[in-house]
C-alpha cells in the first residue's frame, strides 16, 4: 500500500491559540486558479470573503508566499489562511493542570467549555485556551469530552506522540470513571452493567438506542442518595460512544440533572448563561503511558453542584422538588 505524503508544516503562526486553515487542492479538477477552487470550497463564506482573503496576502503557499488571485491551479498543492474567529462569550471558569510532564497535559476542564474548536466554540475551547496560557503550541488533544461536561482531559505536547496516546483511548486502555447526580429511584436494582447499541446521525442533536449488536457498554453504580430524591452514581464506561453516558442513563429512568437534551430537547438557553451545568464530571482517568511506562491515577477536583449546593446550581433559590 502506498503511504500517503504527510503534508508541508504551516507556514503560518497560531493566533489566539488556533491553527490556520489548510486546503489541499484536489488532485483532480477543472479549476483555472486556485481562486476559483476556493471560491467553491468556501461556498459558505461567500465570495467577496474570498477574494478579501486574496487581495489581502492572506492565503499563502507552503513557502508563505501570499497567493495572488490568478495564481494557476496546482493539483495537490497546499494553501493556508486564517479564518475570521466567531464572535465568542467567555466562557469565566479557569481550566486547572491536574498533571504535566514533557509529554503530556491532563486538564480538570470546567462545564460549557467545548475540548477543541469546532462550530461556533474556536478560541473559547480547552485546546485553545491552554495554548495560550502553558505557551505549548503544539499541544493537541488526545481525546474529548462533551462541551457541557467537566472533568479530565488528556492532552499531548508532541505531535509524533499523539498517536501513541490516542491508540489508548481506541484499545480501551484507559481506564474512565465519571460521576453524576440524577434523581433516585430506589426501583432500580443496581449496581448493572448496560449494553445497548446506540446511533447518532449526522445533524441530530440527539443520540438513541436501537436493536442490533451491544456497542456502547457502561457499568452504573450507586454511591449515595438523599432524603430530597437526588442521587449520586458512579459511570464506568468500557466504551465511547457519542452521549453514551447520558443516553444510558435516561433509558434507566434517571436522567441526569442539567440535560438539555435527555429525555426531552429543551429550549436553548442565550450565550452567556452558565447555570444549571449538566451534572457529569470525568472524575477518574487511569492509564499507564505508553512513552515514559509511568502509571498515571489522576483525578478530577470537581465536585457536581446540584448534590453540594442545590439551590446554588439551580439558580432560583429552589430545592429539589422545584421547578428546577
Amino acid at each position: 500500500m502506498r503511504r500517503r505524503t504527510p503534508p508541508p508544516p504551516s507556514p503560518l503562526p497560531q493566533r489566539d491559540g488556533v491553527d490556520p486553515v489548510r486546503v489541499r487542492l484536489p488532485g483532480t479538477g477543472d479549476w483555472a486558479t486556485v481562486r476559483d477552487h476556493l471560491v467553491q470550497r468556501l461556498s459558505g463564506a461567500g465570495v467577496g470573503a474570498v477574494e478579501a482573503l486574496l487581495d489581502a496576502g492572506l492565503v499563502v503557499g507552503a513557502d508563505g508566499t501570499p497567493v495572488a488571485p490568478d495564481t494557476p491551479y496546482r493539483p495537490g498543492a497546499y494553501v493556508w489562511f486564517h479564518r475570521e474567529l466567531p464572535a465568542e462569550v467567555p466562557v469565566p471558569f479557569p481550566v486547572p493542570v491536574v498533571y504535566r510532564d514533557e509529554h503530556i497535559v491532563v486538564a480538570d476542564k470546567p462545564h460549557f467549555l467545548a475540548t477543541t474548536p469546532r462550530g461556533s466554540h474556536v478560541a473559547e475551547t480547552a485546546l485553545a485556551r491552554l495554548r495560550r496560557e502553558l505557551g505549548v503550541p503544539t499541544l493537541t488533544a488526545a481525546h474529548r469530552l462533551d462541551r457541557l461536561t467537566a472533568g479530565l482531559v488528556l492532552f499531548t505536547v508532541r505531535p509524533e506522540e499523539r498517536g501513541a496516546y490516542q491508540t489508548l483511548f481506541r484499545d480501551r486502555r484507559v481506564r474512565k470513571v465519571y460521576e453524576a447526580v440524577a434523581p433516585y429511584d430506589p426501583a432500580l436494582a443496581l449496581p448493572v452493567t448496560v449494553r445497548s447499541r446506540i446511533v447518532k446521525e449526522r445533524g441530530s442533536l440527539t443520540a438513541r438506542e436501537v436493536p442490533g449488536e451491544p456497542n456502547a457498554v457502561t457499568r452504573v453504580e450507586l454511591a449515595e442518595h438523599r432524603a430530597d430524591g437526588l442521587a449520586r452514581y458512579r459511570l464506568t464506561p468500557e466504551t465511547g460512544q457519542t452521549h453514551q453516558l447520558r443516553v444510558h442513563m435516561t433509558a434507566l429512568g434517571v436522567p441526569l440533572l442539567g440535560d438539555p437534551l435527555y429525555p426531552v430537547v429543551a429550549d436553548p438557553v442565550p450565550p452567556g448563561d452558565f447555570r444549571r451545568p449538566l451534572q457529569l464530571v470525568a472524575r477518574e482517568l487511569e492509564f499507564t503511558d505508553p512513552v515514559t511506562g509511568v502509571t498515571h491515577r489522576l483525578r478530577s477536583a470537581r465536585t457536581p453542584g446540584a448534590w453540594t449546593a442545590y439551590a446554588q446550581w439551580a439558580g432560583d433559590g429552589t430545592g429539589p422538588a422545584g421547578p428546577a
